[in-house]
């Protein structure tokens, strides 16, 4: 038995799905599988069922879950324990939703790094909203940036307000109610807790008009092109708004606010790490940074987004 069988099994009872828990710890989902089968064959028992509802668990499989979780957070706690002896950096594993990922992460964790010094080694990783809760729970992730986590457990601290806006070409714009038109949306659309999927509900858009994009930019891309209406944040969107390669397009749902969380372990778990983000987000240069990101790294400290494997 291993933590990467036990922080699988973790992942698959909290998120449901094996295909939920390979996309949070950035494997394939035979990975996963094989890691479940491991663990059965340890404790002979099948732990997890397949339901209509999902992945079930069994009588022993609910007596293991706090187990399997505690431990996997005292693996956590193990770790740290040894950089802190050998004089390590602290390590600070950063789980972000995909907007805040393609937009904001890079020079946001870039300018906290550069003021911790060689005291903290930062990472990111990118999840969808469900996942970041279940990562940061758990303590897979230090720490989460994106919609706030309504959990006991966690502590959701607002950091940046902005605004949703429907966007499309300034000399096409569709006619009629915005749940017929045709929408081209990022990953966030697909993400079912995200601002802009609960957005998408209120419109009453059904799944048929809606395309995703890899990333917010090539949606927003297309849209400017007259594939549909995308939806934006309307500062980060600025720049085309300006140059009229977008217009903002009126609904009875937008502007829509929103605001962006940091979200770590209660106060008695959180890593001091964590707490010092928490901290350098509420600074002036960190919501410089949050409302005017196009500054970017150097090449030397690029770090693209990736999943959570990195910290397996």
């Amino acid at each position: 038995m291993t933590l990467g069988q036990l922080s699988a099994f973790v992942l698959v009872a909290r998120l449901g799905s094996v295909t939920g828990a390979a996309r949070a710890l950035g494997v394939s989902e035979p990975a996963v599988s094989q890691a479940l089968a491991a663990l059965r064959q340890h404790h002979g028992d099948r732990l997890l069922v397949r339901t209509a509802q999902g992945m079930t668990l069994t009588p022993a499989g609910r007596r293991l879950l706090p187990i399997a979780s505690r431990m996997v957070e005292l693996g956590v706690d193990a770790d740290a324990a040894v950089r802190q002896a050998n004089g390590a950096p602290e390590p600070l594993r950063v789980a972000v939703t995909s907007i805040v990922a393609e937009f904001v992460a890079g020079p946001l964790l870039e300018a906290f790094g550069t003021r911790c010094g060689d005291t903290v080694d930062v990472s990111s990783g990118l999840a969808t909203t469900e996942q970041t809760g279940v990562l940061v729970s758990h303590r897979l992730a230090d720490a989460a940036l994106g919609p706030a986590l309504p959990d006991g457990e966690l502590d959701s601290v607002p950091v940046f307000r902005c605004s949703l806006v429907a966007v499309g070409p300034p000399d096409d714009r569709p006619q009629g109610d915005p749940a017929s038109w045709r929408w081209s949306v990022g990953p966030s659309g697909a993400d079912p807790d995200s601002d802009v999927a609960r957005l998408l509900r209120r419109l009453r858009v059904p799944d048929r008009r809606i395309q995703v994009y890899p990333n917010e930019t090539s949606a927003w891309s297309a849209a400017a092109g007259g594939a549909g209406v995308s939806v934006a944040v309307e500062h980060l969107v600025a720049p085309l708004l300006r140059r009229r390669e977008l217009a903002v397009l009126p609904t009875s749902a937008t502007p829509a606010p929103v605001c962006w969380h940091v979200t770590t372990p209660a106060r008695q778990r959180c890593s001091a790490a964590a707490a010092s983000l928490r901290y350098f987000l509420g600074t002036p240069a960190a919501m410089q940074l949050m409302r005017s990101p196009e500054g970017g790294v150097p090449p030397s400290r690029f770090r693209p987004p990736v999943h959570v494997t990195i910290w397996s």
